[in-house]
């Protein structure tokens, strides 16, 4: 016994020193690395401790509040709130209230109690449409298609938007079985591929998007012209992650990546925007609009201008802004770090120009753009939004723990792969009561904001009901800083919408 232990200690023992040499012989002769020639088989830990730093850092290093993209008080939120626990904290808040551009929100001497409190109001998108979509849920799903993320996590999410009354956005993969198992409300987006409604050449097909508006679960269609991660890019999915089932949904190749145009070919300007708005609306007799980047507003007034001039009838029904912030898709970080502009600018600077275009009530704004906690979906409603979509935010309440692999295929969560041994962690069953439980924590405390600020319910909330911290040393209300309502009363006067 003793002498076959020995025998296996010393074959073990030899082939590591066996290794070690190979290791050895290889690095030193090796050029293309110059940390592993001059430190052969040492410099390779180097890699090791690079790859582990990013897991590390989140668990023993980093503060509370200063991580990116999301800090650890940003996750514990949504972990409690998916997992429906307590949500209170003690001795005191770790935000530093100090930096330019902290929201505060000015709470009431009278705040609304909780027996005069009343749900979110409810809110109809496309007026003019066979079909409009009538909904009072505050925080939505946001695009994230079938192939980006995995199976389970789908179900999950459809079977969780159900429970909790809000839609899931399909993102630019077409529409799956997935998205329809839990009977949720869907908004369909059609991304610049076409994927789900597109015919052999790769244009829109009407018959297929008269087949996907047949769903009654399919509310609305959003026409994707840029996001977050990589304005000026189409979406990218890495072919590992593409499935035979994916490539059959997407009708493309299994195994190659499916990189969608950087645009529309059909939109060239606003005249060729409202005319595809107006093609899918009248095919699909729902709701349409657009998401979109903001960089400049030049193109944004040119189309409002082309509204005035056709008819209010041929507007967007909504229009879907998301901030440069966005990060759920693979993207260049030449595109994800510097282009386009976050969602504290690019939100007022939409809304403000359609109060004074006179389109705000007929144009629904949807915001986007690491809104995952209370203070910020509340910030959103004082600026004007009527909605806010969150990608991040759900995949958080499914399981996310920010290991920073959703471009691979080794999500260890189970949320952005399609490796079944890494999905079999994710219960779809159990993970759509915390989805359900994230989006009804969220209301409540979005509620809670509101009530404090003197208002019945959420939608409510106004600029005048948060300020900003400015480089005077003292914060300014947002109504001061953002007047839109004069704006809108100095360029187009009250009834004048139709000139």
């Amino acid at each position: 016994m003793l002498n076959s232990l020995a025998v296996i200690v010393v074959l073990s023992f030899g082939l590591l020193i066996l290794t070690l040499v190979v290791f050895y012989i290889i690095d030193i002769t090796q050029t293309k690395h110059a940390v592993r020639r001059n430190y052969p088989v040492v410099g390779r830990f180097r890699y090791l401790f690079e790859h582990m730093g990013e897991f590390l850092r989140q668990y023993f290093y980093a503060m509370d509040r200063e991580e990116m993209p999301f800090n650890r008080a940003e996750r514990a939120w949504v972990y409690r709130a998916a997992k429906d626990v307590d949500r209170t904290l003690a001795f005191g808040s770790t935000r530093d209230l100090r930096p330019l551009g902290s929201i505060f929100f000015v709470n009431c001497a009278y705040p609304t109690r909780g027996e005069d409190a009343v749900a979110p109001s409810p809110i109809t998108i496309g007026p003019y449409c066979e079909t409009p979509f009538t909904t009072a849920s505050i925080l939505n799903i946001s695009g994230m298609s079938y192939g980006a993320l995995s199976r389970p996590a789908l179900q999950a999410l459809s079977r969780g938007a159900a429970k909790a009354g809000c839609w899931l956005n399909t993102g630019e993969g077409g529409l799956s079985s997935y998205h329809l198992e839990g009977g949720c409300d869907i908004v369909f987006q059609i991304g610049t591929a076409k994927f789900g409604v597109r015919d052999e050449q790769g244009r829109l097909s009407e018959e297929r998007l008269a087949g996907v508006a047949a769903h009654p679960q399919v509310k609305m269609f959003e026409i994707k012209l840029s996001q977050g991660a990589k304005p000026g890019k189409g979406g990218i999915l890495p072919g590992v992650k593409v499935t035979e089932e994916i490539a059959l949904i997407r009708a493309i190749s299994v195994g190659e990546d499916a990189i969608s145009p950087n645009r529309h070919l059909e939109i060239t300007n606003a005249g060729s925007l409202l005319d595809m708005i107006e093609q899918v609306r009248r095919v699909a007799g729902k709701p349409v609009g657009f998401k979109t980047v903001i960089g400049d507003t030049v193109w944004l007034e040119d189309l409002f201008k082309l509204i005035l001039s056709r008819g209010i009838e041929s507007a967007p029904d909504f229009i879907t802004i998301d901030g440069a912030e966005g990060g759920s898709g693979a993207a260049p970080q030449a595109l994800m770090d510097y282009m386009g502009l976050p969602i504290r600018e690019s939100l007022p600077a939409v809304v403000d120009l359609l109060h004074g275009y006179g389109l705000k009530e007929r144009i629904k704004v949807i915001a986007s753009g690491k809104l995952i906690v209370p203070s910020g979906v509340a910030w959103a409603l004082c600026m004007g939004a009527d909605f806010v979509n969150s990608g991040r935010g759900f995949m958080f309440s499914l399981g996310c723990i920010q290991a920073m692999q959703c471009n691979k295929n080794t999500c260890p969560t189970g949320v952005t792969t399609h490796d079944p041994r890494l999905q079999r962690g994710l219960n779809p069953i159990l993970k759509s009561e915390r989805v359900a439980n994230y989006v009804a924590n969220m209301t409540y405390d979005v509620g809670t904001i509101a009530h404090s600020c003197g208002v019945f319910e959420p939608r409510q909330l106004r600029r005048h009901h948060a300020r900003m911290a400015t480089s005077s040393g003292r914060s300014e209300s947002l109504e001061s800083l953002y007047p839109s309502e004069q704006m809108g009363a100095r360029l187009f006067p009250p009834g004048n919408i139709d000139q």
